[in-house]
C-alpha cells in the first residue's frame, strides 16, 4: 500500500513527465508547421534553379536534415520507459555529442532535455527553500490529495 509520502514522491516525477511530454508535443508541432512551407519553398527553388554541378534537391534535403536534427533534439517520446529509470537522454556519453549547425546557425549540442534539466534544477532549488515555490508545491500536493480522496469510495 502506498503511503502519503511515497504517493508524493512518485507523483512529481509523473507530473514532470506529463508536462515535458506536452511541451515537446507543442515544439514538435511547431517544427512541423514551419517545415511545411520551408520544404515547399526549398523544393520549388530546387526545381527552378537547376544550377550545373549541383544535385537536384540540395535545398530540400538540407531542410529535411535540419528538421531531422531538430526532431532528434526534441526527443518527444523520451519519457517512454520512465524518465528516472533511463535518464533524460538516450545518449550514453553526452560529452561526446558533437556541436551541430542547422541552417548556418550553431546550436551546439543542446537538446530540449538539457534545457528542461536546467529549468528543473532551478525549480528544485527554489522548492527546497522556504519561499513561494515551496508554498506552491505544498498547496498543489494538498489539492491533489483532496481530489484523490474525493474519488475514493
Amino acid at each position: 500500500m502506498n503511503t502519503p509520502s511515497s504517493d508524493h514522491d512518485s507523483r512529481w516525477p509523473f507530473i514532470r513527465d506529463v508536462l515535458v511530454f506536452q511541451f515537446k508535443l507543442v515544439l514538435g508541432n511547431m517544427l512541423n508547421f514551419v517545415l511545411v512551407p520551408v520544404t515547399i519553398v526549398a523544393s520549388i527553388y530546387d526545381l527552378v534553379s537547376g544550377k550545373p554541378g549541383r544535385r537536384r534537391g540540395d535545398a530540400f534535403y538540407q531542410a529535411l536534415e535540419a528538421g531531422r536534427e531538430l526532431e532528434e533534439r526534441i526527443n518527444i517520446y523520451g519519457a517512454v520507459g520512465g524518465y528516472h529509470a533511463t535518464g533524460a537522454s538516450d545518449d550514453p556519453d553526452p560529452a561526446a555529442r558533437r556541436s551541430r549547425t542547422i541552417g548556418g546557425v550553431d546550436i551546439g549540442d543542446a537538446t530540449v532535455d538539457d534545457v528542461i534539466r536546467k529549468v528543473e534544477g532551478l525549480i528544485v532549488r527554489e522548492t527546497g527553500k522556504d519561499g513561494k515555490a515551496a508554498q506552491v508545491k505544498s498547496t498543489l500536493e494538498r489539492l491533489l490529495d483532496e481530489l484523490r480522496n474525493r474519488n475514493r469510495p
